[in-house]
This record gives C-alpha cells, structure tokens and sequence, in this order.
C-alpha cells in the first residue's frame, strides 16, 4: 500500500518468516542442503526481499525485478561459488508472483528442479503459505495498531464533512494522514509500471525504504572485488552490553568495507580489547551467517577509553588505523567523545569515527531507535503474556514486571501498551505516594468490576525508594479480599535471543552507510600522505530522527544529553504515555495529544531519501 512506512500485521508476518528461516539454517549442521522458500506477495515482494535481506538468502526472485534473460546458469554459478567457499547451506527466496521479463511465472517447484538437475545438490522446497497471516502479533503491531486506531479516531472527531477521506499511514514513527484517493492512485501506478515493464520505476514507486532494501541486498548476497585498494583501514568493535542486531552490523559493514578497497579489522572485547592489541584482520566469509546471532560475536565491554588511552593511542599507530566504528549503547558513545576531546593531545586520534547505537535502552542521544530495543520488547512482551496467561482460571491477581532499560523507560512504556499494561512507572514520569494510591485504588475498581487479571510494569531505575519490593507489598496489602499480588523481574532475558527482524534489517543498513559515510570522511581529510580529521563532524552518531538518516556530531550532542543518567534530555516516545493512560481506563484529556499531520503521496514524496 503506497503512503505508509509498514502495515498493520507486516512485521508479524516477517517474524514467522524469520522462524522458518532460523528453523531451516540449523538443519544445515548436518545435512549439506539447498532450501527454495516461498513468501506470499502475489503482486508485492516486500516479505520477500526483507526476508532475503535479514536471513543473507544466495538469490531472491520478487514481481517488481524479475531476472535477467539466463538467470539459471548464473544462479547456479553463484550457488556454487557459495558451496565451494565451505557454505553448507544455500537459501533461495521466492515471492509466490515472481516472474519472468516476459511475465511468465517463476514457481519454487521449477528452481528446485534446476538447482538438482544442473548442481545435483540436495534442494527441498518450503511452502509458507498461511503461516504467515498467523500467530500472535509482534510488539510492534501491536503498537502500530493502537496509535493508528487512536489517531483514526481523532481524524473522525476532527472531520467536517468537506474532509476529503484519508488514510491513517506510518511517517517513521509519527502517525500521519494522506489522502486516500493518492494512496490508491500511486499503488495503481505501481501495478500498471509492472504491466508494462517498467521495473525500476516499479522499484522506485513502492518507495525509498523498499528500493534501499533492494539494493542493500544486491550489494551484500555476494562477494564483490574491490575495484582497487583504498589504502584505507577501519577497526569494528563492540562496546558496552550485548544487543541483538550487533553482528548484523558487523556482517554488513565488514562487507561494505572489504567492496570499497579498505583494510577490515575486528576488535575484540571494545576499547579494553583495542588497548590490549585483539586486533584481526576480516574476510569476507569470516561474517558468513551472523545476521541471525544474537548478542555480540566480537565480543564486548564497558570500559571506557580514558582508563586505558595511552595503550589505546600505541595500537591505533601500530596497526595504522585510520578510522573507528563503533557499535554500542551509552558507553560507545561516551567513549568516542573522550577519543574526540582527547585528540588535542594525540595525533593518533584524529581519524574517522562513527557510532551505531546498539542497547536494549534505547538511550542513545541523536537517534530514535537504537539496535536491540525491538528484540529487547518482543522479549519482555513475550514474557509479559505468559505470566498473564499463568493465572488464567484462578483467582484475581495482579503482577508487578520489572523491566531494564536504567533510567531510560523506553522499554516499559512500549511493552506496556503491547501488553495492555494498567500502569507502567519510569523515571521520566515523576511520581509520588499519592500517585500510587490512584493506581491501585483505580486497579481495585477494575478488580470490582471488570477484569480478572492486572498488570503493572516498573522501569529498574525510575525510583530510588520506591522498590518493585515496595510497590509489590502496597499493591498486595491495598488489594486484599479483592487481589493478590506476585512479583516478576524480568532481568537478562531481554538481552538475549534471536534479533527481530527489524534489529537484523536496521543493523544491516546501518552497516551500509556508516562505511559509506566514513569512506567519504576519509577521502575528504586524507592530505599529505595520511589521514588527518579534527572537524567535530568527523566523529558522527549515526541514527534514524524520524524517518531521516542522519549523522550527529558526538560533540554536538553532549548539550542534549544527561550524563547522570545516561538519556538524552528529549525523548519522543514520551507522546506515547498518554495513549498508555487512555487504554488502561485513566480519565485522560487530547488536548495534549500530538494529532498526525495531513501528508501527500506524490512520486517526489516517495523517492525522499529515508534512509531506512
């Protein structure tokens, strides 16, 4: 559908995709096999080609760029490129309407066959079918569907009946309203584009995002030589805790790196790592399969560069380093702006360096989502809905949740609307006794009348007094002969497991363009033999504001960031509190609700560099 950034029931449908994927890549351990996977998408490949994108597929087929003429032998060839470099597991993705330049239909049956005829590999086919419409929504449909159903309703209340009909659509993360005459006519466009093929426009008019994803996929599914050495060297390395879609990261930018001529090194364990000399060289397979890995294969650690800067400074000259990324939370973005201020006392330090924000906190400052918060909310979502089905058929109860996520409330906010949460405590939202008292004299109502079960979540940080122990025993004692209470801290599992689809696909294309913006940093300050960059704008945070992909200098952001408790000083998913409120039956007034702009849907609206 043209207009909007995802659809209701899109991700959900990804996340099955990516368990069958997951499921398939584990049975390669012992048997040497091809998989020919079939997605829905009869007239859209979006499934397909996000799948490809986060699983690493060797080939994709989808309607809008059906392959060239003598696609077979060169499909063969590259699956078996794959297989003679020690791969034992080759995956082909095909949307159900893939086809031909001549709109002939491509069927998963007729690619198994050609791969056993030609190569003589073991191929079996895997048809999805309606598995994907199945299952229980992912997080982030469930909060999709709650903003978009609030702001359906707002745009109702609001209209006359000279408002022309719209479309509740996704702007980033803002909910926002299009005409829905311009939304049929530009899918309408697309179809007729494919009709009369005109692929590429095709590909541009399902938009920026889809057309990114495309050609992230082309320029990742296999190894590309360097047209020529750069002469050039980058360090990756991991800082500050585990978060899911960090190796998806570091698969993609290694990649990028080694295609544009550079030196690649990995670097174990962070800045601790660096000082120590974990230093080594990458190839291009030495990443092979770490899309789907969750925590962080480099290895990773908090320790700032300051307790260790001089052995930091020796390995940066011996190893000729010319650039830096780093993929970490608050620490890897603390760290490089003490590399930044310290670059007046070393040379060694004026080089390229870039961060990609990866914490389970969502708390880096210059971006709106950092890596691992989407698998970090599924987790705790997840955990949330088994200990509510838990009592089901007994008595009426209440759980206390503790979440993490430090002083940050990110993740107890957006896993207390995708749960239906009654109340969720953070420390942006200051509250007192008195506070408490409303929450549970209003859950006791609930209790009375309506509801069987309660549910009520606590950022780790967000009082230094009032304890998941204390709000437990108020809760229990406020509530007897009505409620009981049980307390749940949900700890490290939301650290662990598998990335999300949206980790692996964000981590993927942040790798892409933070090697494309420190290849252009380093082409920019390179004079006299040697790399020399003392701009603040050569140490960047990369992240999405919005729907925008944008580069922040590390020193810029200092102003907006509280270092005490390491947030940014202005976070836009505090606009989601009041939506949380309403939905647990709290008397809540709009006239604080930010309502969703009146957009339009043109070709020059879709071809906006977006970034994601």
């Amino acid at each position: 559908f043209c207009g909007t950034d995802m659809t209701i029931g899109a991700d959900s449908a990804l996340h099955r995709i990516m368990e069958v994927i997951d499921a398939i890549t584990t049975t390669a351990q012992s048997h040497q096999r091809t998989f020919v996977l079939e997605c829905m998408g009869r007239h859209c490949g979006y499934l397909a080609l996000v799948s490809a994108l986060a699983s690493g597929a060797d080939w994709l087929f989808i309607p809008e760029a059906p392959p060239e003429d003598g696609w077979e032998d060169h499909m063969c060839t590259r699956l078996g490129e794959s297989r003679s470099k020690g791969s034992r597991l080759n995956i082909v993705i095909i949307a159900e309407g893939a086809q031909t330049r001549n709109g002939e239909p491509i069927s998963s049956n007729y690619v198994k066959d050609l791969v056993v005829k030609r190569l003589g590999y073991d191929t079996r086919v895997t048809v999805l079918g309606h598995v994907q419409r199945g299952g229980t929504p992912t997080a982030f449909d469930r909060v999709l569907s709650s903003k978009m159903g609030v702001e359906a309703v707002v745009a109702l209340l609001e209209a006359t009946p000279e408002t022309p009909a719209c479309v509740i659509s996704l702007c980033g993360n803002q909910a926002v309203r299009l005409p829905l005459m311009e939304c049929v006519q530009m899918t309408k466009e697309v179809q007729k584009a494919m009709n009369e093929k005109r692929f590429e426009e095709a590909i541009m008019l399902r938009g920026k995002s889809f057309e990114n994803n495309f050609n992230t996929y082309k320029l990742l599914a296999h190894q590309k030589p360097a047209l020529s050495k750069s002469n050039f060297s980058m360090a990756i390395l991991n800082v500050g805790a585990p978060a899911a879609g960090m190796n998806a990261s570091v698969r993609s930018a290694v990649r990028v790196g080694l295609a544009q001529g550079h030196k690649v090194y990995s670097v174990n364990d962070g800045f601790e790592g660096l000082a120590n000399g974990a230093v080594t060289e990458m190839n291009w397979h030495d990443v092979a399969g770490w899309t789907g890995q969750g925590g962080s294969l480099l290895g990773t650690k908090r320790t700032l560069p300051k307790t260790c800067m001089e052995k930091i400074v020796e390995n940066i000259r011996k190893y000729n380093i010319q650039s830096m990324l780093v993929i970490g939370g608050f620490e890897a973005y603390e760290g490089v702006l003490q590399l930044v201020e310290a670059r007046g006392q070393y040379d060694e330090l004026c080089i390229v360096m870039c961060v990609i924000p990866a914490t389970i906190s969502n708390n880096v400052p210059g971006t709106d989502f950092s890596l691992g918060a989407d698998t970090a909310v599924n987790a705790a979502m997840e955990s949330c809905d088994k200990i509510k089905q838990s009592a089901s058929g007994t008595k009426r109860r209440v759980f206390i949740v503790e979440t993490m996520g430090g002083y940050c409330g990110y993740l107890a906010t957006t896993t207390g609307i995708a749960v239906g949460a009654d109340a969720a405590y953070i420390f942006e939202e200051p509250f007192n006794i008195h506070d408490l008292k409303i929450n549970v004299e209003h859950l006791t109502e609930k209790m009375r009348n309506d509801i069987q079960r309660g549910l009520v979540l606590r950022n780790e940080k967000c009082h230094k007094y009032y304890t998941t122990e204390f709000i437990h025993s108020l809760y229990s004692a406020e509530g007897k002969g009505i409620f009981d209470s049980r307390m749940n801290v949900l700890g490290h599992l939301q650290q662990g497991g598998a990335p999300t689809p949206f980790d692996r696909n964000f981590g993927t294309k942040l790798g892409v363009k933070s090697v494309l913006w420190i290849t252009d940093k380093l082409k920019e300050t390179y004079r006299q033999g040697r790399v020399f960059a003392n701009s603040p704008n050569t140490a960047c945070v990369i992240g999405m504001t919005r729907k925008v992909m944008s580069y922040s200098p590390v020193t810029e952001l200092k102003a907006q960031t509280d270092f005490e408790h390491r947030m940014p000083k202005e976070q836009w998913w505090l606009n989601l509190r009041l939506m949380l409120k309403m939905l647990a039956k709290y008397q809540t007034s709009f006239d604080e609700y930010v309502t969703g702009e009146i957009e339009h849907v043109t070709r020059r609206s879709l071809s906006i560099e977006t970034g994601f």
